[in-house]
């Protein structure tokens, strides 16, 4: 039997690149990235990994247009909006992404936006700064309630984390009834009463996949039922939230707060008001960024073994309902 011919869309010095070495001898690969680098192999290539890091090219669509062989592509991300294209979704080529990779540091930072609001660390580090002996009260995370919008592998570890804490957990999803006996959810809400649940927490967490119905699945209609002293987190996609209904509710105090790690443009631009907001908490997209062990490995680690799974015939592992778009 002869190798899978492996295309790998990437800067050619990146070093994720050095987790290939596992299969090396098992596969004809082949790194590029641009159409130009890929253009005397794409037609015989059995498999697609997008990695998705400072590439040439933005999208998989043009790629597959020109691999008509092709039986497998693998997202190193979780989000698959870059890969995903209409020929594709109807195809019946599988679709694997990094779902779940990912997903303790995102909900680190979700407890993190949590502690940085509930504690007062603004107001602490501005003392401290100014060597200032002012003591004043904080509040707990016990018995508070935290909604989650897309409760995946990223959302129900937010939920994991915080439970521990103490707080309550809501949920909504596409599928709600699939959590019905969840023992760490409270109560699932269908998509359809997203707002009876925003009314309800003191914590919004975003962590959906982002999708057309996603897209601005948080804008002025729900601001507008939150309570004005909720905290909004998002660690899914920057278009979840509608980041100009976000800037409003935020100047107007119709919110508390927000913890950020993905916005709508990146990088945040240096004149959105976000930046100067002391209700604001901003990460620059890398709070999943770990650095022991190294996140892309991580990611590439679950490729190589799907790699193996696919050449020893065996069903992959985190394949994407392309129809649903995660």
């Amino acid at each position: 039997m002869s190798k899978p011919k492996l295309l790998v869309v990437s800067p050619p010095d990146h070093y994720l690149l050095r987790n290939l070495d596992a299969i090396r001898n098992e596969a004809e690969i082949h790194i590029g990235n641009s159409m130009s680098d890929f253009q005397p192999f794409a037609a015989n290539a059995d498999i697609i990994l997008y990695s998705g890091v400072a590439s040439g090219m933005h999208t998989v669509g043009e790629l597959w247009a020109k691999t008509p062989k092709v039986r497998w592509i693998h997202s190193l991300s979780a989000g698959v909006e870059k890969v995903l294209s209409p020929e594709l979704t109807e195809s019946d080529v599988p679709l694997t992404n990094a779902r779940g990779v990912f997903k303790r540091p995102l909900a680190e930072f979700a407890l993190l936006g949590m502690l940085y609001f509930y504690k007062r660390v603004p107001l602490m580090r501005a003392n401290q700064k100014a060597r200032q002996w002012a003591p004043f009260s904080v509040d707990w995370l016990r018995g508070k309630i935290m909604g989650i919008v897309g409760y995946g592998e990223i959302g129900r570890e937010c939920a994991i984390l915080a439970k521990a804490a103490g707080v309550t957990i809501y949920a909504t999803r596409r599928n709600h009834h699939k959590s019905e006996n969840d023992p760490i959810l409270d109560r699932a809400f269908p998509l359809s009463e997203l707002n009876t649940m925003l009314e309800q927490v003191d914590v919004v967490v975003t962590a959906a996949a982002l999708t057309p119905e996603t897209r601005h699945i948080i804008s002025n209609a729900q601001f507008a039922v939150m309570k004005p002293s909720a905290i909004v987190i998002n660690v899914g996609r920057g278009p979840l939230i509608d980041e100009a209904a976000l800037v409003q509710a935020l100047q107007s105090k119709k919110i508390g707060g927000a913890a950020l790690d993905v916005f709508e443009v990146e990088p945040l631009p240096e004149d959105s008001p976000l930046w100067d907001m002391e209700n604001v908490l901003v990460s620059p997209h890398c709070t999943d960024r770990t650095s022991d062990p190294d996140w892309l490995d991580l990611s590439m680690e679950l490729f190589v073994e799907n790699f193996r799974l696919f050449v020893d015939g065996k069903e992959l592992k985190n394949i994407v309902d392309k129809r649903a778009g995660y």
